[in-house]
């Protein structure tokens, strides 16, 4: 049982690291937390486990799917999208398919999720959309063909959001997250990497925390986070 009295947090691409980091970081902070994955039983766990959390499953790239979800939550004080769909491969390698869900996911979901959400906070006059990017969102290497286009549009298309909604009191950010995440499957893919080699899900957590509740005399738009040796 949630307590309504608490404001909202929606979070989108709730899994095993940043996206758990996150629900748990907003309910630390007096938030009720709908969480919003494709993993039903992974959110059931989170949900067991996380006060004052809701389990939404949910595929972002299906926008009647997402309004659902909005509908079934109500009105969020904060959206974190941190859904992302990756690949990796040059441009011959990469299916049209794959870079087409891709868009749907990082870019599409955003702009539904904007227009579900923003005419609320509008009226309220107050509110935060924080985004998580990446190094992708900035450059595009040969390997990222089906990834980085994806992820520049999502950042253009939060400035763009950012110019039209911040005059009227509703906070948009980007966090460009360049490191590599603290999960299992890279410590797996990197086994002779030293613990400070890695960005921890708690502190990118503890970063969109921050951006979401910045005084609107000292708002950032795009923020990057990254370990003190990371070169750049």
């Amino acid at each position: 049982m949630t307590d309504t009295a608490k404001p909202l947090a929606l979070i989108t691409g709730v899994g095993p690291g940043t996206g758990a980091a996150l629900a748990r970081r907003f309910a630390e902070g007096n938030y009720r937390v709908a969480m919003l994955a494709r993993n039903a039983d992974r959110l059931s766990a989170l949900e067991r486990e996380i006060p004052n959390s809701i389990a939404v499953p949910c595929d972002v790239s299906d926008a009647a799917a997402l309004e659902r979800a909005v509908a079934q939550v109500g009105d969020p004080k904060v959206v974190v999208h941190n859904a992302v769909g990756g690949a990796f491969g040059t441009f011959e390698q990469i299916e049209a398919e794959t870079l087409r869900r891709n868009f749907e996911i990082n870019t599409m979901a955003l702009f539904h999720l904007a227009r579900l959400i923003a005419p609320a906070m509008v009226a309220a006059g107050e509110g935060a959309i924080i985004v998580t990017g990446n190094t992708s969102a900035q450059r595009g290497k040969a390997n990222f063909a089906g990834f980085a286009p994806t992820k520049a549009a999502q950042r253009i298309l939060a400035e763009s959001l950012a110019r039209d909604l911040g005059p009227k009191g509703v906070h948009i950010a980007y966090l460009v997250v360049d490191a590599v995440i603290d999960v299992p499957w890279q410590r797996e893919r990197l086994p002779d990497a030293k613990d400070d080699f890695f960005i921890s899900p708690a502190s990118i957590a503890a970063e969109v925390f921050h951006l979401a509740h910045q005084p609107k005399d000292a708002w950032s738009f795009l923020a990057e986070v990254r370990p003190f040796h990371e070169p750049w």
